[in-house]
């Protein structure tokens, strides 16, 4: 059976996970009028979101002796 996820996957989830997290707990601070939860805080979530999460599940490592001989 064949691994369609590789380590390089799982480390990118996990940074996507911390930065998710991040992100939530930075929206939640404060007044409105805070630049945190103003504007730090979408951009990480729409970043995470739109680009990381893609990247982490299309994301493909080197495997082992995988060269194509011909």
């Amino acid at each position: 059976m064949q691994n369609f996820f590789s380590a390089i996957n799982y480390k990118l989830l996990a940074v996507c996970l911390v930065l998710l997290i991040t992100g939530y707990i930075l929206l939640a601070q404060g007044p409105v009028d805070n630049p945190l939860s103003k504007s730090v805080a979408p951009l990480i979530l729409i970043g995470v979101y739109c680009v990381l999460i893609p990247v982490s599940l299309l994301a493909k490592g080197r495997e082992k002796g995988s060269e194509q001989q011909k």
